[in-house]
């Protein structure tokens, strides 16, 4: 049995010719076939009108890695979060966010997530396989396509652990970069953090954002929120950051969903403040996003103000983000693999 062509989409320059070429056309119908593929958005190699129709016909079912809408749901601030069905069946989702200024494509990595955090919707479901970067860059264009709007900014903050799939995240970042035009600076990739993963990203050198799911201030708290946080000691990983602020010059983002009556408390934020003094960073506080499979709760505005008010004071720069598509189970932490959404 022969293995399955390659899809076209996330193929670097040199691939992309390479295959132009097994398929007897001159090396410059790759710039045509990219043209179609990112610019016009193509679904098949026969709407690439420009190159000879007779090739078009014969090679009309080649795949190009595009996935198909299988249900979407809008909430009241617009957010869309979308339910993608791969070739194979599987289903993800994704999350256009839009602004007055901006549109943001919320992208999974991963086809549920192995990190099993108590708070997250997602790892509830367990871990099916890695994605593709085709399948990464896929979810970007399909966002741009039905907003008819470009993107302007990427999160990997869907459903996964993105450095647990590096090997086809980084071809994803460079695909979604240079062919999508989406600069790294505007690209953000979240992480619970994995030993020796901080590392192998940061020697790539990348201009992304590297967001942190901290959640705790300590190690016994954070294995309580994220088991798996067991396999990485919090002073190793907080000297892995350090490392890789130093090696990319870029600043480091900490993730911290504040959980009502567990990690929400003022002691917690001065011991978060002292773990962070003197890091080149910033912290985002995220108010839990409730999940049917979870007991936790929101906390009161006047404790999240109290622990925000607490980091100020240490002089660590922090900003309270509200996740938006809420009622659609769009929000932080919400994205399941399930197709209980209804159409938009």
């Amino acid at each position: 049995m022969s293995p399955s062509p390659q899809p076209l989409l996330a193929k670097s320059s040199a691939e992309l010719t390479e295959w132009v070429q097994s398929q007897d056309l001159p090396p410059y119908r790759a710039k045509q076939i990219r043209q179609w593929l990112y610019q016009k958005q193509a679904r098949s190699l026969l709407e690439m009108s420009d190159l000879p129709k007779a090739w078009r016909e014969r090679r009309q079912d080649y795949p190009l890695g595009r996935s198909t809408i299988e249900q979407r749901r809008i909430a009241p601030d617009q957010t869309r979060k979308y339910l993608l069905k791969l070739q194979d069946g599987l289903i993800i989702e994704t999350v256009g966010i839009p602004s007055a200024k901006r549109l943001t494509v919320c992208v999974s990595s991963q086809v549920g997530c192995a990190m099993d955090c108590r708070f997250c919707a997602t790892g509830k479901g367990g871990f099916l396989r890695n994605l593709e970067a085709h399948e990464i860059v896929d979810q970007v264009l399909t966002v741009q396509e039905d907003f008819q709007e470009r993107v302007s900014h990427v999160v990997f903050m869907g459903m996964g652990e993105p450095l647990l799939n590096l090997p086809r995240l980084l071809p994803a970042i460079q695909s979604i970069n240079q062919d999508i035009g989406i600069g790294q600076r505007s690209l953000t990739v979240s992480t619970v953090g994995l030993p020796q993963k901080i590392r192998q990203l940061a020697e790539k050198k990348l201009q992304i954002t590297l967001a942190v799911s901290l959640h705790a201030p300590n190690q016994p708290l954070r294995e309580t929120l994220i088991p798996k946080a067991k396999h990485y000691p919090l002073p190793q990983l907080m000297t892995d950051c350090r490392d890789y602020v130093e090696q990319t010059g870029r600043r480091l983002s900490f993730e911290y969903i504040l959980l009502a009556g567990v990690n929400d408390h003022p002691a917690l934020a001065k011991e978060l403040a002292q773990l962070l003094r003197g890091f080149q960073s910033h912290v985002n506080l995220i108010p839990y996003n409730p999940i049917s499979e979870a007991d936790y709760r929101r906390p009161e505005s006047s404790a999240i103000e109290a622990f925000s008010a607490v980091l100020t004071q240490s002089y660590i720069p922090v900003s309270v983000r509200y996740s938006r598509g809420l009622e659609a189970d769009a929000a932080c932490g919400q994205l399941r693999a399930s197709q209980g959404a209804t159409a938009g």
